[in-house]
C-alpha cells in the first residue's frame, strides 16, 4: 500500500483518483466547508483538517499521519486557481483578497503553501495541479518561480498540460500538472500516455432523472437556443454559453456551471443534470454531494476529475516504483 497526503483537497475528485490507483490518501486540508463536508462523507477513514493552509505546520501533518519526514509516497495539492484563470481578471487582482467560493482570500500566494509543505514534508514524489493560465501570458513569470523553488528541495521537477478527455473522462479539460521526484530515488517525473478520446453519448443513453434547477436558464441566452446546435456556441456574445456533442467531449464543466457559465445538453434547452455531470466529470454515482443544485455542480466543477489523477498515479507508480497495480 502506498500513501498520500492531499492539500487543497475540494470535495475529494483527486483523492478518489489516488485511491481508485491504490493509494490511501491519510490527511487532506481543506479550507471551504462545503467541500469538506462533502469529502468527509466520501472518505469517512481520512483525516480532514479544515484550518487555512497557512496555519498548518508540516510536522503537524506528519504527527498525524504517524509517519518521518522523507517516508510519505506522495503528496498531492491543488492551489486555488482563480488568479491564474484566463476566464478571470488574473494579474489587475493579484495581491487582493478575493471572494473564493463562498470565504475570502489571497489566492495567487497559495502555490508558496504548497511548497512549503513539499519543503517540510519531503515526499517521495508531490503532484501540484493547476489551470493551464499557469502557463500563458505573465502568468509564466509565477510559474517558472515555482519551478524553481521546488528544484531547490531537490527534486527533479517536470511539468505538462494533459487534456482530460483522453485519460478516461469524457469532458474536454486541459489541466497543468507539475511532477517532482525526489532525487535519490534516481528517477524522472513521467506521465502518462494518451487513451482514445471519449465522448458523451453513452451517458444520455442511460436516461438519468433531471433536477428542476437544470431548467432553469439566463433570460439572456434564451434568444439564441433555437439556433444553438449541437457543438457550437455564440460567435459573439455569450462565450460560455455552449451545446455538448454526443460524439465529442463535454465542453469544461467549471465551478460557476449553475450560475451562468452554461453548458447545454446536446438536444434539450437545459443544463446537464448533477448525474450526467457525475459521468462527466468521472465521479460514480455513488459519491455523495450535498446542498442545492449550484452547490453540488461547484463541487464537480472545482474538482480535479478521479479519473485523470488514477491515470497520473498509476503511471507513476509503475515508472517509479515498478509497481503495477
Amino acid at each position: 500500500m502506498r500513501y498520500g497526503v492531499s492539500f487543497f483537497s475540494g470535495c475529494g475528485g483527486s483523492s478518489l483518483g489516488y485511491n481508485l490507483a491504490g493509494v490511501k490518501i491519510l490527511y487532506a486540508n481543506e479550507f471551504v466547508l462545503k467541500a469538506s463536508d462533502t469529502y468527509k462523507l466520501n472518505f469517512p477513514d481520512t483525516y480532514i483538517d479544515t484550518r487555512d493552509i497557512r496555519t498548518v505546520d508540516a510536522q503537524e501533518v506528519l504527527d498525524i499521519i504517524k509517519l518521518k519526514k522523507g517516508e510519505l509516497d506522495f503528496l498531492d495539492g491543488s492551489p486555488p486557481c482563480a488568479s491564474f484563470s484566463t476566464a478571470g481578471l488574473r494579474e489587475k487582482k493579484w495581491g487582493e483578497i478575493r471572494s473564493y467560493s463562498g470565504k475570502k482570500q489571497r489566492t495567487d500566494d497559495l502555490f508558496f503553501e504548497y511548497i512549503r509543505m513539499v519543503e517540510g514534508i519531503q515526499p517521495k514524489i508531490f503532484i501540484a495541479e493547476n489551470v493551464r493560465g499557469l502557463i500563458q501570458g505573465k502568468a509564466k513569470g509565477h510559474f517558472n518561480i515555482f519551478l524553481r523553488e521546488f528544484q531547490k528541495l531537490n527534486y527533479n521537477v517536470k511539468a505538462s498540460l494533459l487534456d482530460a478527455s483522453y485519460l478516461e473522462v469524457p469532458q474536454s479539460r486541459k489541466r497543468v500538472f507539475i511532477i517532482g521526484v525526489r532525487k535519490d530515488l534516481n528517477k524522472e517525473p513521467s506521465f502518462p500516455k494518451k487513451h482514445k478520446q471519449m465522448i458523451i453519448k453513452p451517458i444520455h443513453d442511460k436516461n438519468y432523472p433531471v433536477e428542476p434547477e437544470a431548467w432553469k436558464l439566463h433570460k439572456c441566452y434564451l434568444p439564441y437556443l433555437e439556433y444553438l446546435k449541437m457543438g457550437e456556441q455564440p460567435k459573439m456574445k455569450f462565450f460560455s454559453l455552449k451545446r455538448n456533442h454526443f460524439y465529442r467531449p463535454s465542453y469544461t464543466i467549471t465551478a460557476t456551471y449553475a450560475k451562468g457559465a452554461c453548458v447545454m445538453h446536446p438536444t434539450e434547452d437545459r443544463h446537464m443534470s448533477i448525474a450526467e455531470l457525475k459521468d462527466i466529470c468521472s465521479f460514480p454515482q455513488s459519491f455523495k454531494l450535498i446542498g442545492k443544485y449550484e452547490d453540488k455542480c461547484e463541487r464537480l466543477g472545482r474538482s480535479v476529475p478521479p479519473n485523470m489523477m488514477k491515470n497520473i498515479v498509476l503511471n507513476l507508480r509503475k515508472k517509479i516504483f515498478n509497481e503495477n497495480p
